[in-house]
């Protein structure tokens, strides 16, 4: 399986995280559609079939492809840290 860019994990990532706070301080079915849509898109990047073990795999990767120093050199300024669920 190829593995998916980083960067694009990690905005998913992201974007996967601001929906969940987002949907658990005020419900909004746009959003919880667009939540729907981005833990599909996480499980079809990683290959699981379920948002939690999207995300551990998307950590994993994220992980692997940091620098050994465990800094980023990503000049976008991300720090590459892993996401909490």
């Amino acid at each position: 399986m190829l593995a998916p860019d980083p960067k694009t994990v990690r905005r998913l990532l992201t974007r996967y995280a601001t929906l969940r706070i987002a949907q658990a301080e005020r419900y909004s079915p746009a959003a919880a559609r667009e939540l729907e849509d981005v833990s599909r898109t996480l499980c079809v990047m990683t290959g699981t079939s379920g948002v939690r073990d999207a995300v551990a795999r998307a950590d994993d990767l994220l992980a692997r492809a940091r620098p050994a120093a465990g800094r980023s050199t990503d000049p976008d300024g991300e720090s590459g840290l892993p996401l909490a669920v």
